[in-house]
């Protein structure tokens, strides 16, 4: 069985959080990015959890650090 990764998204409209996400989860894009949309506009949090995500989440390049600190292809 493969493990599944969150990784960023090549399917971008700003950095390919939501895009992400969606393939992580196995959801439509499209429903991803609305919900995301509609709880940032009742709560604003979402805005500061795509900003860390950017940070924390590695773009799916085909590139990424295996656990012995070097670089692997995925």
């Amino acid at each position: 069985m493969q493990e599944k990764k969150l990784y960023r998204s090549k399917n971008k409209v700003i950095w390919g959080i939501c895009a992400g996400l969606a393939e992580y989860l196995g959801m439509d894009v499209m429903l991803v990015r609305i919900i995301w949309a509609v709880v940032t506009l009742f709560t604003g949090v979402p805005i500061l959890i795509y900003i860390v995500m950017y940070f924390v989440v590695p773009e799916a390049d085909g590139t990424t650090a295996t656990p012995d600190g070097g670089a692997g292809t995925s």
